[in-house]
């Protein structure tokens, strides 16, 4: 058995709510197009220049990875030191996105690749370690290299 329609569809304005509808005390879509650009707007991306400063303050340091068996710079500069962003999930990491540029070290680039590449199968959190206590030596310096650190007066 077909179901059959015994009248032609009118014509209209498509789908309206009806003025006693408990539905009809939605926002209209103007109202919801304003809204949600006010929600875009609340959320402040960090610019270029924020994030930049960061990476420049990598540049012309030695490796801070330092990896064991690795690390082709301990001690010295080197021309292929690159900075190296955390892969930390609570410093911004997640899938298709890289972590903020304030979590980022010098690393030399034997030692970015054994942190990025799992090609000798390191396992995670030793790979999280090595940055964590790259990170703690390299912060102090940024910091002072920034003028964020604050000098201390020795009388």
């Amino acid at each position: 058995m077909t179901l059959a329609r015994k009248s032609p569809i009118k014509p209209g304005k498509g789908f309206q709510r009806k003025p006693g509808s408990p539905f009809s005390s939605f926002a209209s879509p103007k109202q919801r197009i304003a809204r949600t650009a006010m929600k875009k707007r609340a959320a402040r991306k960090p610019t270029v220049a924020e994030g930049s400063k960061y990476l420049a303050a990598c540049r012309g340091e030695e490796c801070y990875l330092r990896v064991p068996g690795v690390c082709c710079s301990i001690g010295w500069s080197h021309p292929s030191v690159v900075p190296c962003h955390s892969n930390q999930a609570r410093h911004g990491k997640s899938a298709g996105r890289k972590a903020d540029n304030e979590f980022s070290l010098p690393g030399c680039t034997p030692c970015h690749q054994w942190l990025d590449q799992n090609r000798v199968g390191t396992p995670k959190q030793v790979k999280f370690d090595v940055w964590d206590a790259g990170f703690e030596l390299w912060l102090p310096v940024r910091e002072r290299k920034m003028g964020l650190a604050e000098v201390e007066c020795v009388i």
